[in-house]
């Protein structure tokens, strides 16, 4: 069961490709990084949390 939810600011993300480097779930979109989904396990919630901690401008939040 889904419990997560990732709110992404592709506006604010500088492509720095630093959430790519920790987390599988992040790729490159037009030159900005964005998430393959917005709806997280609790499995897969670790991994896209670093995302979120290395994020320099904080576009990434999750909420659960």
């Amino acid at each position: 069961m889904d419990k997560f939810k990732i709110n992404f600011d592709k506006a604010a993300c500088i492509n720095c490709s630093a959430c790519i480097s920790v987390c599988d779930n992040w790729v490159m979109d037009d030159n900005k990084a964005k998430p393959k989904k917005t709806t997280l396990s609790e499995k897969e919630f670790k991994s896209n949390k670093e995302a979120e901690d290395i994020c320099p401008v904080n576009a990434i939040k999750i909420e659960g």
